[in-house]
Order: structure tokens, then sequence, then C-alpha cells
């Protein structure tokens, strides 16, 4: 399912984009700003019209974040299902945006809400993916306890997706936060053991189990620099190699 670059042609087929809540929050991070979704649209757009087929996960902390809700005294598992559909909220902002750029989109949520989304079902988002549309799932696994993160893990072995494309606002994996410190140290491939074992924030432990134990790669990069999500699908050398 890869192609040699020299050939012009993308190197992956199918990809799985994992977004966070707070990449359509914009810079602040909070609410839904139509600029980064409609940036992101473009993005999408643009990788959509070279043949690639996209599945995209939504998070939801720009809206409400399960864990933070506990903290403040909401019961764990009803916090996390207010996040979920935090997620579907975002994942119809996003629908919006694409379809108003010219690309079919469809919604699936594990969460049922038949009014705004279709139920996931497996072969009905292949489907779709094989008549060019792009799938947004919202509601992460369904279940309470689990984060986006592992529900684009799940969702990228279930779809049969390449790789898994986490989009961030820095360039790549880093062993401390780059904002923070200027001397942090970028790690262009890593392991998916080492990640673990140096605490190095990818994605949550049980996402990064997921992927390591079905050998799904997964690559970090930063969704903000133009063209960075055709440059990735290129094979480019863009963001952090996990694998």
């Amino acid at each position: 399912m890869e192609a040699k670059n020299e050939t012009g042609r993308p190197k992956y087929r199918r990809i799985l984009l994992k977004l966070s809540g707070e990449a359509l929050g914009g810079e602040s991070g909070i609410g839904i700003s139509p600029e980064a979704v409609q940036d992101m649209a473009r993005q999408i757009r643009e990788v959509r019209d070279l043949g690639v087929q996209v599945v995209i996960v939504v998070g939801g902390g720009n809206i409400f974040r399960g864990l933070s809700g506990s903290e403040r005294g909401i019961e764990r598992a009803t916090g996390d299902y207010m996040g979920m559909l935090a997620t579907v909220i975002n994942a119809l902002a996003l629908q919006d945006a694409l379809e108003k750029s010219g690309v079919a989109t469809r919604v699936q949520s594990a969460i049922t809400m038949s009014q705004v989304a279709e139920p996931l079902i497996r072969r009905r988002a292949m489907r779709h993916l094989e008549k060019g549309r792009v799938v947004i799932l919202g509601g992460g696994t369904g279940n309470p306890y689990f984060s986006t993160d592992t529900a684009a893990a799940l969702r990228a072995n279930e779809m049969g997706a390449e790789v898994i494309l986490k989009a961030t606002k820095v360039d790549g994996v880093y062993d401390s936060d780059p904002k923070k410190n200027a001397n942090a140290k970028f790690f262009p491939e890593v392991k998916y053991i080492d990640a673990l074992q140096k605490q190095l924030k990818v994605m949550d432990s049980t996402a990064f189990s997921l992927c390591m134990d079905n050998k799904m790669p997964i690559i970090v990069f930063n969704f903000f620099e133009p063209h960075n999500l055709k440059r990735v699908v290129m094979g480019e050398k863009v963001g952090t190699l996990v694998t």
C-alpha cells in the first residue's frame, strides 16, 4: 500500500488523523475558532485530493475534559460522557468546514445520536472511505475512562489505517516542553518502549500499548505549519516517527 516517493504518489493510502480539541480552539485552545477549523479543512482537502483515504478522530478538550471535570467534583464517568459529547460537537464543526470546501464528509459517533451522526459501523465507514469521503469519528470509544488517544489507536487498527498522524502545535516529540525549555531535546525517531520508559508525552499509555502491540506507527508533527500534512503523507521526514 506504499508507493515510492519518486512516483509523486502518496506514501500512505489510508491515514488516521488525530486532532486534539484544543487545535480547533485556535491560539486560545478554548471553544471553536472558525479560522483554525477552516485551515484544518484546507489541509485535509489537500491530501484527500491526492487520493488518500482520511479517517479523523477528534478530541473535546476545547469544550470539556472529563478528567478536569472529575477534579472539580463531577463524577468521573459522567465527566467522560460529557467529554464524548464535546467531541461530537467538534466533529460537526469540522464536517461543516470540510463540506464548505467541497469535501464529502460523514460523521460517525460511538454514542448513538441519529439526528446528527451515523452510528459507528466499521463496514459502513470503510465504504465511505472507498467512495472518497472523509470519515470523522466522534464520541471517543463510547466508554468512560478511555481517552480520545486510545480511541485513535483503536480506530486506526479497526479501520486498517497504515499510520496514525498525531497533530500537535510543536514540531514533534521532545524530552520536555520546548515552549518552556529552550534546551529541550528533539527526537526525530523513537521506539515505543523508549517513549514509554522515558514517559514522553506522545499518547497515554493505553493508546501507546495498543499501537505497540499491533505495530501501528505514529507520526507526531506540527499541523499548524502550512502544507505539513501533505508533506507527511508524501513521505517527507517531518516530525517524529514512533515505531
